[in-house]
């Protein structure tokens, strides 16, 4: 089955839940309201629908590949990546001022939702030079700016980022690669860098390797890490000291070049600083945040292929009788309870998910943009609050998705040449990359949550229960019930919060034993709060007798969401808060 852009359920959250014009009265925004979003969003469905998603399929059959020290891209990428950038999606959401489009957040992550679907591998490169873009507009100067980030909007150059070496893994304080001062005031690098996605390949003329990097004689730890700009090619067309030695072969994402990279054989590899000297991990942490947020949005994007792939085999492949007797044959797989509850597991945590994220993109955009500091603030502090929960649980939820794809199939979904197994292959690495969920689940503890004692976490459970109260209000029996889950899930969460606020210094074992399914609880609370939300107006609007099939879809979709997804919140709150002694007490040798 082809793939098709969700972009009416897309426009749906983008006008009723995440507010696109309010997002359009900021300043800078005025032209990028409801009508440029759909505008925008049925271009990008286009392009995906009919240049990128084509290629998934055979991508993973004929993948990039590493020859005599060069990377070839999988066949049609380099024509594909051509289209994208010359149809101007790489500066959606980057200043005019070096050539972008200048929209907000909140149109580039549903764009960025599109391209993911459309093909994972393929939509990486893009995203790791969104991230090098952001780093430099924040860190950069701007004789660097103007170097390098119109080059990188037009598709001349890509970027990417490199923190692992094989010695450090997710811990940067153990980052080895060095940084030798020159005397012209550039740096030449010498060390390893492994799992570099499009580390190297053949889509543009250059690549600008963003490098965390010791210099000689900063201090050890974090503290002594600083972030450098490091080209493939040099400004003078020369080819600077920096080489791929390989390409991972992986589960999936096939035909991402993962690359290991070689810094400073032959001399060292020239690099400018960007910033100031021991300050690179506070930059590359902006890559990373703008990196976590768009894996959650590949997250959701590969949850959606997976669900339309499935919901295509489930219409077609023809099997039993229905057990209430309504056909007299056997009949479409679609007719069975059980395939149907798949099925809208699959739909309902991918709308959950897409909503969390957009209503996060709006944040985002709000955080930057609003002329209220004080609002900025608060649309900040929200915005890093769902970050983790936007990566965790979407990511999680796209691995579940995609192994109830193959479930879906049966023993077809096993069997590659059907194509579910590969969604399922793909959705392991985005659990993984760009922090592990442990890893989005400390930061939520630690910085989100136990630093200012829970309040913003209290925040969101208030808004939660403004929602709440209006559920109950209505007659509907769907919207009070919604209210009595919403309510169940807030009180569990708020327990938590209790529970990791007050415990991390005092039994850090116990709170970080929980600390994943607090994650989980957040995320599927804070989804939940959205689907909540899309229930009312869906009902409104089927009373107005308006786009009926659509609001009653999103109607029986925020019930199942309610009844089937929403309800696990008291037993994740069981987890979290008495579980932990469970976690610890088998001793270390009996493992």
């Amino acid at each position: 089955m082809s793939y098709r852009a969700p972009v009416k359920d897309m426009l749906f959250v983008m006008k009723e839940l995440a507010g696109i014009d309010a997002v359009a009265t900021l300043p800078g925004y005025e032209d990028a309201g409801y009508d440029t979003a759909a505008a925008v969003l049925e271009e990008c469905a286009k392009f995906n629908e009919g240049v990128v998603a084509p290629l998934n399929w055979e991508s993973d059959k004929n993948p990039s590949y590493f020859k005599d020290g060069h990377v070839t891209t999988a066949p049609g990428f380099k024509q594909a990546f051509r289209q994208f950038a010359e149809g101007g999606w790489q500066g959606l959401q980057h200043p005019v001022d070096f050539g972008g489009q200048g929209l907000p957040k909140l149109i580039h992550a549903a764009c960025c939702e599109m391209v993911n679907s459309a093909s994972i591998s393929f939509a990486l490169c893009p995203l790791l030079t969104d991230g090098a873009i952001e780093a430099m507009i924040t860190a950069g100067t701007p004789e660097q700016q103007a170097l390098f980030i119109p080059k990188m909007i037009d598709g001349s150059w890509t970027g990417t980022m490199n923190l692992t070496e094989p010695q450090a893994g997710s811990d940067l304080s153990a980052v080895r690669t060095r940084a030798e001062p020159q005397p012209d005031g550039t740096f030449k690098l010498f060390g390893t860098k492994i799992y570099i996605t499009y580390g190297d390949h053949d889509l543009a003329g250059n690549i600008i390797h963003l490098v965390l990097a010791r210099v000689v004689g900063a201090p050890e730890g974090v503290k002594g890490i600083s972030l450098f700009i490091c080209p493939k090619v040099l400004g003078d067309g020369t080819r600077n000291d920096v080489h791929c030695v390989s390409i991972e072969h992986k589960l999936g994402i096939k035909a991402s070049p993962t690359a290991v990279l070689q810094f400073g054989d032959h001399g060292g590899a020239v690099a400018t600083l960007v910033g100031q000297e021991n300050r690179g991990l506070e930059y590359m942490f902006i890559m990373m945040n703008a990196a976590r947020f768009g894996v959650g949005v590949q997250g959701i994007a590969l949850a959606e292929r997976a669900y339309q792939k499935a919901v295509g085999y489930a219409r077609d492949r023809v099997q039993s009788r229905p057990v209430d007797g309504s056909l007299p044959a056997a009949a479409p797989i679609i007719h069975h309870p059980d395939v149907r509850r798949m099925l809208m597991t699959m739909r309902a945590h991918t709308e959950g998910c897409r909503a969390m994220a957009l209503v996060g993109a709006a944040a985002f955009d709000a955080a930057h943009g609003h002329t209220d500091a004080e609002v900025r603030k608060q649309n900040q502090a929200f915005y890093e609050f769902l970050v983790p929960l936007i990566k965790g649980l979407s990511t999680e939820m796209a691995l579940d998705v995609a192994s109830l794809g193959v479930q879906v199939h049966g023993g077809m979904g096993y069997i590659e040449e059907t194509g579910a197994a590969q969604y399922l292959r793909d959705a392991k690495i985005l659990t993984i990359y760009e922090g592990t969920t442990a890893i989005q689940a400390n930061d939520l503890v630690g910085r989100k949550t136990a630093r200012d004692g829970g309040a913003v976490a209290r925040g969101i459970a208030a808004q939660i229960e403004a929602t709440e109260e209006e559920l109950a209000a209505r007659d509907s029996v769907a919207c009070k019930t919604m209210a009595r889950r919403l309510g169940a899930a807030r009180v569990a969460f708020l327990d938590a919060v209790a529970f990791v606020a007050g415990g991390t210094k005092a039994q850090p074992n116990a709170v970080f034993a929980g600390s994943v399914p607090y994650l989980m609880l957040a995320g599927t609370t804070v989804a939940g709060w959205q689907m909540a939300r899309a229930l009312m107006i869906a009902e409104d609007a089927v009373a107005a007798g308006t786009d009926v099939p659509f609001m009653q879809a999103k109607i029986a979709t925020a019930r199942f969401y309610g009844d089937h997804i929403l309800n696990k919140a008291a037993g994740l709150r069981d987890s979290i808060v008495e579980g932990a002694d469970a976690v610890t007490a088998l001793a270390l040798e009996s493992f």
